[in-house]
């Protein structure tokens, strides 16, 4: 079996479906298939697969572009096409029309489409420019899914936004996401981590993710308030931003400053063992945990224990499973307490892990995901 993997990013490119696309394309071709790789250039040195050949297109989805995907497809004879959709990934201001009404000339050819993202936001009272980006990405969803044979979505999430808000009637399949993080299995290297991120020998509170705008709002309102109700605790903040987020704030919060640590970014191995190292880790989504965040996927793949938020798009999964402990998206108040509650039960720390971790085998392995593409 030939695959065509079409994505707005790969390595050694950054970025969450970068990782994914890497992830999925190794696994076909652990699995036996063959897999070509189409991404944007980005002059940076490339990083090589066994089985996978990466082609760099020349510009960003333009017509240069185009025209060497047409020539792919035209030749691929029976070959299965991929296109892994995010709609700022195509460059245009998240607005590349012109690439999605090529592909839906094109639907010939059979090509799945997968949507970790399905369109930028549209609401009242937003500034006309966003209104807009959000009309023509609703838009361009439609037309990309009336192309597609199969459509797939990261998150159940997007099944609802398709149909209510692009008119997509096609059925779709859930297709969960999978840690890109392999789990390190090295006892010393952990203990090591623990203590050059702790100096104390209490719990360590992790929290991994970028420490983007939206989510470090709400992490920094939550570590001040959780640091003082419980002396015993130590924040590390694991990933890129980590230290910048850091020193912000270190200046608001000077005297809890010694208490919270920050790893920068690293790479996936000592990644792995720095969220070993941590008893529990707080991930404050502003929307609500969806089955679409790697960063939990991530940690449940580890087995760690988590606290994070439920909001409109949390899945029932979570609350079913029992596999992370759930405060509403916002609350402070009760992050904090969900904090304390597992601060000091150890033993209800290990519950949540070995169920976090259970969950994860079962239904986010990226085994799962590779099947799934294959009996497509």
């Amino acid at each position: 079996m030939t695959w065509h993997l079409v994505t707005g990013e790969y390595p050694p490119q950054r970025g969450g479906v970068s990782d994914y696309t890497r992830l999925v394309a190794c696994g076909l071709a652990a699995a036996g298939d063959r897999v070509d790789v189409w991404a944007p250039a980005c002059g940076l040195s490339e990083e090589s697969d066994a089985a996978v050949t990466v082609h760099r297109l020349r510009g960003r989805f333009g017509p240069r572009a185009m025209r060497e995907l047409a020539r792919a497809f035209d030749s691929a004879n029976g070959a299965r096409v991929l296109l892994q959709y995010v709609p700022h990934a195509f460059g245009m201001k998240a607005m590349n029309l012109p690439f999605c009404l090529w592909l839906y000339a094109r639907r010939r050819h059979g090509a799945m489409v997968m949507f970790h993202e399905v369109m930028f936001p549209s609401e009242r009272g937003q500034p006309l420019g966003h209104r807009l980006i959000g009309e023509v990405t609703c838009l361009m969803a439609r037309i990309v899914a009336r192309s597609a044979t199969r459509i797939f979505v990261a998150a159940p999430v997007w099944q609802r936004v398709l149909r209510e808000r692009a008119g997509v009637d096609a059925p779709t399949t859930w297709l969960p996401v999978p840690s890109t993080i392999p789990v390190v299995d090295d006892a010393a290297g952990v203990a090591a981590a623990r203590r050059r991120y702790s100096s104390a020998s209490g719990v360590i509170v992790g929290h991994f993710g970028a420490c983007g705008e939206l989510i470090a709002r709400p992490l920094a309102a939550v570590i001040a308030p959780m640091l003082e109700e419980n002396p015993s605790l130590t924040m590390l903040l694991i990933g890129a931003n980590s230290e910048a987020f850091r020193e912000r704030f270190s200046h608001m919060q000077p005297s809890l400053a010694p208490r919270v640590r920050a790893t920068g970014r690293l790479a996936p191995a000592d990644l792995s063992r720095a969220i070993s190292a941590c008893d529990l880790m707080l991930q404050p989504y502003p929307d609500g945990v969806t089955t679409r965040r790697t960063s939990l996927m991530t940690i449940i793949a580890h087995g760690r224990p988590v606290v994070t938020t439920s909001g409109w798009p949390t899945e029932a999964i979570w609350t079913e499973s029992g596999a992370v402990a759930l405060a509403p998206a916002g609350d402070v108040a009760e992050l904090c307490h969900r904090v304390a509650q597992l601060n000091a039960d150890e033993a209800q720390r290990a519950r949540y892990g070995r169920a976090g971790r259970a969950l994860y085998e079962c239904r986010f392995a990226v085994t799962h995901t590779i099947n799934a593409l294959r009996a497509a």
